[in-house]
């Protein structure tokens, strides 16, 4: 996307697996490509700890406002709304991220889920 689209900016969540793992490739892409930027966009306000870092961290305007349960799906839409590309690792038709990617493409997203990507090879 780097290369073949011209994506220089980057948002990921932080709350499983799979956002802890594009962390940490966008982490090391930004070594060989200076220009690009990313964010982790929290869906809960951090408790202050001397063990976190938070730099590259943003926290959308307005989640402090909504249940905790619900704080996810807020971040996930803001992210959205904000982005051009959704990346996605959906396997199932069930769970959160399945759930993710269904919004983004009923709002007209363009969708990448990376689990099709390695299934067709």
């Amino acid at each position: 996307m780097i290369e073949n689209k011209n994506v220089t900016n980057f948002y990921v969540g932080n709350q499983g697996a799979f956002d802890i793992m594009v962390a940490k490739v966008l982490k090391s892409l930004k070594n060989k490509h200076c220009y690009i930027s990313y964010t982790i966009v929290l869906a809960y306000l951090p408790k202050q700890d001397g063990n976190r870092d938070f730099l590259n961290t943003i926290y959308p305007e307005g989640l402090e406002e909504v249940p905790p349960k619900f704080a996810i799906i807020k971040r996930n839409d803001w992210m959205i709304e904000k982005s051009d590309f959704v990346v996605v690792y959906v396997k199932d038709v069930c769970g959160g991220a399945a759930k993710f990617k269904e919004v983004a493409e009923e709002k007209g997203e363009k969708v990448i889920n990376i689990a099709e990507k390695i299934k067709q090879r």
